[in-house]
């Protein structure tokens, strides 16, 4: 028998070859140990670390996200946080690079969202070495086109560790290499100050305390924002965004979208400055 999972067990319940299980100790030890784990992520995305933990930006960012939100991972350690803390829910989007695990479409895969779905918060995650490869390039495209968008929010979150972090270890434990610094060690950039010098708002993150109002900002006067984290044992967060709107508000009926894309485009000509 093949088919959905709903019809498929639709088919299935009434047949006599099954009976109504009373002993609910299986799915009750499936519950125990979901809320085992949470706790134990819980634990891991508040360990300390200098400056910042970027376990702590996605695990902050999940209760954060709209409704509706469409969400990129790239190929690295940001995809890998994001799979753990990231709670998907109804009317959700999702997207990586699948099995070829290609670095550098997180972005354009954002940009591609918020052209097919203009009126729905998009959010990239990606690391420093993709943000590199092309990302930082595509917020060329972003800062042309950010005022067509009828939610004009695309928000890049850009772990800045200074490493390839996955590609460096997967060489040392798989291969037994040492790790070679010319290839693997991308130069710092400042992704935020970028960000703000092509018109969008950046803000650089590398203080635990800050995280949340980060994700909450508001900015006065905003196109696109950037924000990056900066290590992994030692992270701050660049969070570059595109739009004047807090993350978990929603758009507000297409009268209400108008009324706000005027607002966007009258304050893109003034010039926000970050710390």
């Amino acid at each position: 028998m093949t088919g959905t999972a709903v019809d498929t067990l639709a088919a299935l319940l009434p047949l006599p070859l099954l009976e109504q299980k009373t002993d609910g100790s299986w799915r009750a030890k499936l519950a125990r140990d979901k809320a085992a784990g949470a706790e134990e992520d819980r634990k891991r995305a508040h360990v300390e670390a200098t400056p910042l933990n970027p376990e702590l930006l996605f695990y902050t960012l999940s209760p954060k996200l709209p409704d509706n939100a469409i969400l990129s991972g790239d190929a690295g350690t940001a995809t890998n946080f994001l799979a753990r803390y990231l709670q998907m829910r109804e009317g959700m989007k999702f997207s990586l690079s699948g099995s070829l695990a290609t670095m550098g479409p997180a972005v354009p895969y954002a940009i591609a969202a918020k052209f097919a779905f203009p009126d729905r918060v998009a959010i990239a995650m990606t690391g420093d070495g993709a943000m590199q490869m092309n990302g930082i390039n595509e917020m060329l495209t972003i800062a042309k086109y950010w005022k067509r968008w009828s939610d004009p929010r695309l928000v890049i979150l850009v772990p800045n560790n200074r490493d390839l972090n996955q590609v460096s270890w997967e060489m040392r434990i798989e291969s037994g290499e040492p790790k070679f610094e010319g290839s693997q060690d991308p130069p710092d950039f400042p992704y935020a100050r970028y960000a703000e010098l092509l018109g969008l708002v950046g803000v650089k993150v590398d203080r635990p305390a800050d995280v949340g109002a980060a994700w909450d900002r508001r900015p006065a006067c905003a196109a696109g924002s950037v924000y990056r984290s900066e290590h992994l044992a030692t992270a701050a967060a660049h969070l570059l965004r595109a739009g004047d709107e807090p993350l978990e508000g929603t758009h507000q009926g297409r009268s209400g979208r108008r009324r706000r894309d005027r607002r966007v485009v009258q304050k893109s000509r003034c010039r926000h400055r970050t710390g």
